[in-house]
């Protein structure tokens, strides 16, 4: 990882001395395979890398790798449980949900299960949310649901308030689910808690379908939103074939990062132009996109346009940010300012066209995960579960080297993973798509 240093060891409240539920399992059924200590599963993947490492006598940087433990901290019969959702809506919420429920009650024997609901907001007492009890009936039939069945809100709450509320309810174990904001908020949450000298276990599990957490290769949602926005695609290129210099413009979620733009323009290759937050661009001049695409209509008579929300925000009015509830700067709308654009610069041309725009982005938030991601999310919940029955906090259960792991909250924290100019990803949706560069120099 270009030689960074990394602190990747997970705090605890204090030694697994309870032998696991797991071990006792029925001996009619499979035995449980247990992580035995100091698994862990390396950082760095090139060989070279690691090799000059070992000879220089430095510790290859690893995460702990995720699973049961043979012994666990907390004693399943006396503890309670909480989960909240917290910031936009994701395909797979639910899944989560039902895991963590499911591996608690018939893996562990917790009975005291606890759904907070609308986010940080129900922790608060003049919100006056009300708990909903979880167990294995209210989770069965979740999966095809699509949104969170505990619901959501954004926006920042009172940290001591918080805390306070998981006193009152006697809270020993929280599984917070959410994106960057919610782990930062996760991290400062189990700051409080250590403070206060409590022995309560924060788990945090990644949510965003931007895939943009940092030192996490793959986070639930993705597989489900570039299934949808492939099927987008698809339609934005059968209008733009069906009728003379057709063009049809599709916007994508991707605030920071690129990803869902650049992996579905790969997976349904008919795309012309993906633009994301990555990669600059210009709209005029001799080789912007307005020319770049009057060239491509000539030469083709259609064209289909991708572009990630988080593009192209130097055409705004960035000297006076305006903030959403959860601190985050509102973008400007690069959907609609490409439609203007290109509507505008065709009628000054005299050149007809046909430009249908398309923006799947709330319909693919609040969808039910794609198979792929019921999988997923399956492996993610449970050894959330796993991991906070043993005492680990300040943690999130993330993924990789196709492996589940432990990472440390403070390691993401304020950071994100973006596409690279210069990897394979991005290079290969350049041969993909045939797009030159769109900057005038």
């Amino acid at each position: 990882m270009n030689g960074e240093s990394f602190d990747t060891r997970i705090v605890t409240l204090g030694p697994a001395t309870i032998p696991s539920p797991l071990t006792m399992a029925d001996r009619a059924t499979h035995a449980r395979t247990f992580v035995e200590k100091d698994r862990h599963v390396a950082i760095e993947v090139d060989p070279a890398r690691l090799q000059a490492m070992i000879e220089a006598g430095q510790p290859v940087p690893s995460f702990e790798l995720a699973g049961p433990r043979r012994r666990i901290y907390f004693d399943p019969s006396k503890l309670k449980c909480a989960l909240v959702t917290c910031g936009g809506l994701c395909p797979g919420l639910n899944d989560i949900i039902r895991a963590v429920v499911l591996e608690l009650y018939y893996g562990y024997g917790v009975r005291n299960i606890y759904g907070i609901r609308y986010g940080l907001r129900g922790f608060i007492p003049k919100y006056g949310h009300e708990v909903m009890d979880l167990c294995p009936d209210v989770v069965t039939d979740i999966l095809e649901m699509g949104g969170s069945i505990l619901s959501s809100s954004r926006g920042p709450q009172p940290i001591p308030e918080i805390v306070d509320a998981l006193e009152r309810m006697d809270i020993g174990l929280l599984f917070m689910i959410g994106g960057d904001g919610t782990l930062q908020a996760a991290n400062l949450i189990a700051d409080e808690i250590l403070s206060r000298g409590l022995h309560i276990s924060v788990v945090g599990i990644p949510k965003t379908i931007d895939n943009d957490i940092y030192m996490v290769s793959r986070s639930f949602g993705f597989d489900s939103a570039v299934a949808v926005a492939t099927e987008a695609i698809i339609s934005a290129h059968n209008e733009a074939q069906g009728y003379p210099n057709g063009i049809g413009l599709i916007k994508l979620m991707g605030r920071h990062s690129g990803f869902i733009a650049a992996t579905a323009a790969l997976a349904q290759q008919n795309v012309n132009f993906v633009l994301i937050p990555e990669i600059d661009f210009d709209l005029d001049g001799p080789r912007g996109l307005l020319k770049t695409l009057e060239d491509r209509l000539k030469a083709r008579h259609h064209a289909v346009i991708v572009v990630a929300e988080g593009a192209g925000q130097k055409f705004f009015d960035t000297a006076h940010p305006q903030y959403d509830p959860s601190g985050n700067v509102k973008l400007g709308d690069i959907g609609l300012l490409l439609k203007e654009k290109i509507l505008a610069y065709f009628k000054e041309r005299d050149i007809e066209i046909s430009l249908k725009y398309i923006d799947p982005s709330y319909i693919i938030r609040s969808l039910p995960a794609c198979a792929k991601d019921h999988v997923f999310c399956s492996f993610l919940g449970r050894d959330a579960v796993h991991a906070g029955m043993t005492g680990r906090t300040k943690l999130l259960v993330g993924y990789w080297n196709e492996q589940f792991v432990h990472v440390p909250m403070s390691l993401p924290a304020g950071r994100r993973k973006q596409v690279d100019p210069g990897g394979k990803l991005w290079q290969n949706v350049i041969q993909a798509t045939g797009q030159a560069v769109m900057v005038n120099e």
